[in-house]
């Protein structure tokens, strides 16, 4: 009996994004800057006698908590990418750690909800000039924080192969535009700065306002403005990461991109799957019903063009036609 080897017919199942290292080396450095912030806040606030800056120090360790757990994300699914027991890869890793991030991100607009419907019914007095400057500071360190975690304006060219995985460039090929190529974990620890940045923002105005004109309470007016802002943000999060991870349809035109080009001559598919295995990449599952059938191949290679699908299977169904029915061959 002859031995063959299979590498040319080996999938590879490694579907992390394409800008992978850059994110998780962002992340950390955020981590970094966040963790050296808290460290300061509570020297300070030790040292000094200030609880404002306390407070805000142990705040400040709930973010670095959450864009740490964005940072782990990225350094199991780069470990554990060639893991057999991983059906799909390690790519849904991070999407999973931004589920925990907004799930933790709405508790948080609850609490802050809380405490501020608790201050507007009892005005707490405020030490203007100190919880300003903290507020600042904050500020400053969120948005050199949001800097470093901004996608931009990129967006990542995966080159689709029903095949294989043996990258090599194409031109022409077909973008599908939607939110799914995004990285989720890059995003879940974005909006957590982004929300503390907003916050600070609003605290500020709410400060100057309420020392200008002697209303304590809109300080706490503007948290509650602030709550439901983080709200909304945690929501979204939520549904676009528990979509990926339940295996929803990720993206209804490139489903009728592959139906547009495998539904000819008479062939019709009685079954397609379609999901998202990681940052910009998809599997596909398709089963084709023909009186014609071809190699599984020859349908693939119709779906090369199509951006971001790097994974594809193809079962052929033959038929025959009966009485101008179309009549499974047993």
């Amino acid at each position: 009996m002859h031995s063959h080897s299979l590498e040319n017919w080996t999938h590879n199942h490694v579907f992390l994004g394409r800008r992978h290292g850059r994110n998780e080396r962002r992340t950390w450095l955020v981590v970094w800057l966040t963790l050296a912030m808290m460290v300061a806040e509570i020297a300070g606030g030790t040292i000094f006698g200030s609880m404002a800056l306390l407070a805000d120090g142990w705040h400040m360790s709930t973010h670095a908590v959450a864009v740490g757990i964005a940072a782990l994300a990225y350094r199991y699914a780069r470990h554990y990418q060639r893991d057999p027991r991983l059906s799909f890869g390690s790519g849904k890793f991070g999407d999973l750690a931004a589920f925990g991030s907004a799930v933790a991100l709405a508790m948080i607009a609850i609490m802050v909800a809380y405490e501020s419907l608790l201050r507007i019914a009892n005005p707490q007095p405020i030490a203007y000039g100190e919880a300003i400057a903290i507020a600042v500071l904050g500020l400053l360190v969120n948005l050199v924080s949001a800097w470093l975690l901004h996608e931009g304006h990129d967006h990542d060219h995966h080159h689709s192969h029903a095949d294989d995985d043996h990258h090599s460039p194409h031109a022409g090929h077909e973008h599908a535009h939607t939110r799914a190529h995004r990285d989720n974990n890059l995003r879940a620890a974005y909006v957590h700065v982004l929300a503390d940045a907003a916050t600070s923002v609003l605290a500020i105005a709410g400060l100057i306002l309420a020392r200008s004109f002697d209303l304590p309470w809109t300080d706490a007016a503007v948290g509650l403005v602030g709550s439901v802002v983080i709200g909304s943000w945690a929501i979204g999060l939520m549904r676009n990461t528990g979509a990926i991870l339940i295996d929803a349809v990720p993206d209804p035109k490139l489903a009728h991109a592959i139906r547009e080009r495998l539904e000819t001559d008479g062939d019709r598919i009685s079954d397609l799957h379609l999901w998202q295995v990681g940052p910009g990449h998809y599997a596909a599952i398709v089963t084709i019903v023909t009186d014609r059938p071809q190699a599984p191949q020859s349908y693939k290679s119709r779906l090369a063009k199509l951006q971001h699908l790097s994974h594809v299977t193809v079962e052929v169904d033959q038929c025959v036609h009966s009485d101008g029915a179309c009549a499974r061959v047993a």
